[in-house]
């Protein structure tokens, strides 16, 4: 049986663009074992597929404001103590950052990662024993599933992912949801990315109008106060509460119809094989868009510098809806 470390620490977006490598090596591999190191705050992702055997969390983002607490230290060797505990047949980094190659170097077993071209920090492939070259001008999805086929000696996949984690999510007891509901995504991790209030609005009372009430997650106060306000506009809707990453998944996959800007959140529903709209204006989804599994529908619209307007993604909604 092949022991395999994945690293990939974050961002949730980018969990979910590894997941299908998980698929693939479970096919190629039946019975593989894989241990993922990933950041305490998205353990919740590789949970959601069976084939990872176990989590190994870190906590570098935590850790680094506080880094000579003694806590910390103590944390840091329980973490080295876990990582070398098991002997791996390939520690494969699909992070590409120094940071990600640091781990990679505490681990036993051969080092695999992305070249001096492919990685995202070019220093951190001094890191590996053996390099990949996997051309950067493809999906991220495209990436992961190429270098873990070359790292392991299969043929490069070229058909569409599978996520593998949509038979997984349980039912979400505690929080009655209405029957017919569309999670509608506002929150991102950046302001250019962000679609303009007004745009949510007017979407969210043609969404009404059509039947549907419009559920709002939020994850941090100023979100929330985003949320509120569009619940005060739109017809049916409804904000949210806290809700942890496992539970959003569960709302997520109950969603007739998922609305998102450019945010991990998105993509977890198109993992989900829900029909999702995912809204562009500050990136180009050409390399990170969203890419749904085979029977599945996803659909990117705007670009870089294009925002599309609720019109248009109206007209995207009926042929999903």
């Amino acid at each position: 049986m092949k022991k395999i470390l994945l690293i990939k620490t974050s961002s949730l977006g980018d969990l979910v663009h590894t997941l299908p490598v998980l698929t693939d090596l479970a096919y190629h591999y039946p019975g593989i074992r894989v241990d993922w190191v990933v950041e305490e705050a998205f353990i919740d992702i590789p949970s959601l597929h069976p084939a990872v055997t176990r989590i190994v969390p870190v906590a570098l983002r935590r850790w680094r404001r506080s880094p000579w607490h003694s806590v910390v230290w103590r944390e840091l060797v329980a973490f080295w103590e876990t990582l070398r505990s098991v002997e791996y047949d390939l520690v494969l980094d699909h992070q590409g950052l120094i940071k990600s190659a640091v781990i990679a170097c505490l681990a036993h077993g051969q080092r695999w990662g992305l070249d001096w071209r492919g990685a995202r920090e070019p220093l951190a492939s001094f890191c590996y024993d053996y390099r990949c070259a996997v051309a950067r001008n493809q999906h991220a999805i495209i990436r992961n599933r190429e270098l873990a086929a070359r790292a392991l000696g299969y043929e490069p996949p070229r058909d569409l992912p599978d996520y593998g984690i949509g038979s997984s999510i349980p039912r979400l007891d505690g929080l009655t949801l209405p029957k017919r509901y569309v999670v509608c995504l506002h929150a991102t991790s950046r302001a250019s990315k962000n679609w303009p209030v007004a745009h949510w609005i007017k979407l969210g009372r043609i969404l009404a109008n059509q039947g549907f009430a419009c559920l709002l997650p939020w994850g941090s106060a100023a979100e929330h106060l985003v949320a509120t306000t569009l619940a005060n506009e739109i017809p049916q809707s409804r904000v949210l509460p806290s809700l942890t990453l496992r539970e959003l998944a569960c709302v997520l996959h109950g969603a007739r119809l998922v609305v998102g800007m450019d945010t991990g959140l998105t993509h977890l529903a198109v993992a989900l094989g829900r029909p999702t709209v995912a809204l562009y204006t500050d990136s180009i989804p050409s390399l990170t868009g969203v890419l749904p599994s085979q029977g599945a529908c996803a659909i990117n619209i705007g670009n870089s510098g294009q925002i599309p307007n609720p019109e248009q993604v109206a007209t995207i909604i009926d042929t999903l809806a």
